[in-house]
């Protein structure tokens, strides 16, 4: 039996909103967010040296993020910003969902852990990938140690 995607490809964190994710072993992670009714929400990304959150800092690197209604009914919509360590939707229904990526190199010297938080009710899901050791989904460590 082929190994699955999940421990080959990616891990993943669905209740990944404001949790440390380690990324020691992973070349990047993405955040898969989303909050329904065109409301609008406010994602920060942060960096810390450890999962208790030592030396937590905002990560000011994201100037590309993608957006859609999140239920496949439209194609993603690229929009750009100046680079910073916030996202904020428009109250509009074709910005339900958000996806940002960040590359395990963009970490400063000596951090390791990534969160993305909603300042709302947001929905993110944390997937590591470019993962340096495939192991089968039982295997996986634990992301947030």
């Amino acid at each position: 039996m082929s190994q699955k995607a999940l421990g080959r490809l990616f891990n993943s964190t669905p209740a990944g909103d404001g949790v440390w994710i380690n990324l020691k072993d992973a070349g990047a992670i993405t955040f898969v967010c989303y909050l329904a009714g065109a409301v609008g929400d406010v994602y920060t990304l942060q960096e810390a040296k450890d999962s208790g959150g030592t030396g937590a800092q905002n990560l000011p690197i994201i100037s590309e993020y993608w957006t859609n209604t999140g239920n496949g009914s439209d194609a993603w919509t690229r929009r750009t910003q100046a680079a910073g360590a916030v996202v904020t939707t428009a109250a509009a229904a074709t910005q339900n969902a958000m996806v940002c990526e960040v590359n395990s190199v963009s970490l400063d010297d000596g951090y390791k852990f990534v969160k993305l938080t909603s300042t709302g009710a947001g929905a993110v899901n944390a997937l590591t990938h470019d993962l340096m050791t495939q192991r089968t989904p039982g295997n996986l460590p634990a992301m947030g140690v």
